[in-house]
């Protein structure tokens, strides 16, 4: 029965048996196992046989947070757009924004396309939000500098790129200090899809000649969209936003993208809208040079 307790246990129970003919003796058994195992050095010895025990519960510990931890890098593989596994959630086109900032007044760049430079692609919801939550927005911008967001198919966002030189831009001039919310309504319209039914797939629009057909598949065969890209221009006493169109001979296609953009950026029935085709810009090398009484900011 010793045997089923520690040292002092033992020690204890044996000096409170002090009564009975044995007592003497058991008194000098305790004193003697006392001197041939000693109390004070004990528990060193109990804490090193222990050792090969706590290591197999350290390890036995550690398994089940490896696993947690695994798991967690799971957790955040999903919900990272850079995660091999990773809940995607794409987008029906790929997009690439684009940047251009005019030089000094007095050095400025003769050639449009010199100054525009590629920021990145983006083809799923994750990637989107990743790359617009690190922009600047407009109104930290300088004048005068361009955002240009547009289709991938689009090889340089200009007006003699092949999906763009038959087409057209709407353009709405802001007062300044409106502009941040109304560009990010406009990508997102875009972005979102919203202008999918201005055109139907099979109408006169789409396929009505040699460059417009070579230019209006995509690779898996399906159309461009008609919607091409947006820009945004800060200048100094105003913004311009514009929607670049891939058609320029449909007049009800865009008529229904200028509601979808007045529905979209929420736009009150009074604001002037304008439209002019890239071939007018080609031609007189502006993209929004208008009549001066045209040049009504959105109040």
């Amino acid at each position: 029965m010793a045997g089923y307790f520690s040292n002092h246990s033992q020690s204890r129970f044996l000096a409170n048996s002090t009564t009975g003919s044995n007592a003497t003796t058991t008194t000098t058994a305790a004193t003697a196992a006392a001197a041939t195992s000693p109390v004070a050095p004990a528990p060193p010895p109990a804490a090193r046989p222990r050792a090969p025990s706590s290591k197999h519960f350290s390890t036995f510990v550690h398994a089940p947070a490896a696993d947690e931890k695994a798991q967690g890098k799971d957790k955040n593989a999903s919900s990272s757009p850079n995660g091999a596994s990773a809940t995607v959630h794409p987008l029906r086109h790929t997009w690439v924004f684009w940047f251009r900032q005019q030089r000094a007044p007095g050095n400025k760049i003769t050639n449009y396309e010199e100054g525009i430079k590629k920021v990145s692609a983006f083809g799923s919801v994750e990637s989107f939000w990743s790359l617009w939550t690190h922009l600047n927005p407009p109104s930290s911008l300088l004048p005068t500098t361009d955002y240009l967001l547009f289709h991938s198919g689009v090889r340089r966002p200009v007006w003699e790129d092949p999906l763009n030189r038959d087409g057209g831009k709407w353009i709405v001039r802001l007062r300044k200090g409106i502009a941040d919310r109304l560009w990010e309504d406009l990508v997102l319209a875009i972005v979102g899809d919203q202008f999918d039914g201005c055109v139907e797939p099979d109408n006169g629009c789409q396929k009505d000649g040699t460059a417009k057909d070579s230019a209006g598949k995509q690779e898996d065969g399906s159309e461009w969209p008609e919607i091409c890209g947006c820009t945004i221009s800060v200048r100094q006493n105003e913004d311009i936003i514009s929607v670049w169109t891939r058609s320029d001979t449909n007049a009800k296609a865009k008529d229904k993208i200028k509601e979808t953009i007045r529905r979209a950026l929420n736009l009150p029935p009074t604001t002037v809208m304008e439209y002019k085709s890239n071939n007018d810009s080609m031609q007189d090398k502006s993209s929004f040079r208008v009549a001066p009484t045209d040049r009504t900011p959105l109040s």
